[in-house]
């Protein structure tokens, strides 16, 4: 497991010294304050897991110095200790929020029996939080420009409805999130939603992937798969990049819409189908009927309605309300005190011409928030950006033939390569979190965070 940082704050020389060579001894990393100005800027400052503050002390007593924390990192565990300690002082000092009070000469058996359960207490509140998130994280359309109130409405009017929705826009752009809202204000929230990415399956799988296939019916079909269409039953279908559709699975689609059945490959059997189908492409797809690259009669059957989700840089007066929003929720991923931007830095972050529109600007503020001051600033935006977004790139990027000249900066290799670290370890040991944290010598709660940093999916 990662090595946990402790502070001691106390203006008591010997005290510290002792308590350092204790916890040294039992392989934790220490850090020192004499008094709880001193303490309160290393918490600012540095990554701390635990502190053990004394009570009394000059400048700033240590009950100040708590609350003082609670307002910088809210989780971080405080164990108090002093010499003056009473049942009064006790029940005071935890009532504040501290993890537990001990008294001056601390006994050493209960001493690292309360840090290591306090490490572990803290530990699972940010495992708990990352995990809460996950689930109720809510699909909410962030701005209030002109565009996206239109989106909205239409959501609104549309989503209780059957009608079949098409979904354009730039990659990045929000597409997804249209589909999922549309889903959850829907008559079928109560269903699946099943989401199929049709520039991600090969042409020769993607009918066995929508319609399912009978055991049998090509060489490695070892034994009947149910598809796409058969999962979304009741719910709703959502084709992402269907412009990037094989023809032959475009007649079978087309079909299923028409009749409201399927027959699975190398089977027989109509099988009816009550779905829902929205779908999304990045592709300009009346060019693509004209190359005769895509069916003119499903694209009638799939754009009863049409939403077309605005570019990022069509839309710059919302950058504000999404630079604060990722802010806010990557601050709170990281269990690190809550950062802000300038007005200067949000009115910067207006200029810059996003071609991987929020899911570029979602990593740059990531990356702001990794690098940059806890006030950011416009310097903080032109030291560390990235020029050019290469997430596209590094999709597609062979591991073992790395083209360098796929990165402009090193933080981006740095990223594009721990991910894939981590990727291959949590492959190796079948996706158990535990295992691969203790491999990586990693807290779990900080794996969980590079997994969902990263995206990472078994």
């Amino acid at each position: 497991m990662q090595v946990a940082t402790i502070l001691i704050i106390d203006d008591e020389n010997s005290i510290r010294s002792t308590l350092k060579e204790i916890l040294v001894y039992e392989k934790y990393h220490v850090m020192e304050a004499s008094n709880g100005l001193e303490g309160i800027e290393l918490i600012k400052k540095e990554q701390i897991d635990l502190v053990l503050c004394d009570i009394k002390m000059p400048k700033m007593d240590g009950l100040e110095v708590l609350q003082q924390s609670q307002i910088i990192q809210p989780d971080l565990p405080f164990i108090m200790i002093s010499g003056h300690g009473t049942i009064d002082t006790a029940v005071d000092a935890t009532k504040k929020g501290a993890y537990d009070f001990i008294a001056k000469p601390p006994d050493l058996n209960r001493l690292l029996i309360t840090v290591r359960n306090a490490l572990v207490k803290s530990e699972l509140i940010t495992e708990t939080k990352i995990l809460k998130r996950k689930v109720a994280k809510t699909n909410a359309i962030i701005g209030e420009s002109s565009p996206i109130l239109k989106i909205q409405e239409t959501i609104e009017k549309v989503a209780p409805t059957e009608a079949r929705v098409l979904i354009t826009g730039e990659n990045g752009s929000g597409k997804e999130l249209v589909a999922k809202w549309i889903h959850e204000k829907s008559n079928r929230a109560n269903g699946p939603l099943i989401e199929v990415n049709c520039a991600a399956i090969p042409a020769e799988l993607i009918e066995s992937e929508l319609f399912g296939h009978e055991k049998g019916s090509f060489t490695s079909a070892i034994k009947q798969r149910i598809g796409k269409f058969e999962q979304a039953n009741g719910g709703t279908l959502f084709l992402d990049e269907i412009g990037d559709m094989s023809p032959s699975a475009q007649s079978k689609v087309l079909r299923a819409l028409q009749e409201n059945k399927i027959t699975r490959v190398g089977g027989e059997k109509e099988i009816s189908i009550n779905v829902r189908v929205i779908a999304a492409t990045n592709k300009d797809l009346f060019k693509e009927i004209e190359q005769h690259q895509f069916r003119l009669d499903l694209y009638h059957r799939l754009s009863v309605i049409l939403i077309h989700v605005p570019s990022l840089n069509e839309r710059k007066e919302d950058i504000p309300l999404l630079a604060n929003h990722f802010l806010t929720s990557i601050c709170e991923d990281y269990g690190c005190a809550l950062k802000s931007f300038s007005k200067e830095a949000l009115a910067y972050l207006q200029t810059i011409h996003f071609t991987g529109n929020i899911r570029e600007l979602h990593n740059v503020v990531e990356r702001l928030v990794i690098l940059g001051g806890n006030t950011i600033s416009v310097a903080d935006i032109q030291n560390n950006i990235a020029i050019k977004n290469v997430d596209s790139e590094l999709q597609h990027t062979d591991n073992s033939a790395i083209n360098f000249d796929n990165f402009n900066h090193f933080q981006d290799f740095k990223d594009y390569m721990e991910s894939e670290f981590i990727k291959n370890k949590l492959i190796k040991n079948n996706w158990n979190v535990s295992k691969t944290a203790d491999e990586l010598a990693m807290q779990r709660s900080h794996l969980y965070a590079k997994i969902e940093k990263y995206a990472l999916k078994r």
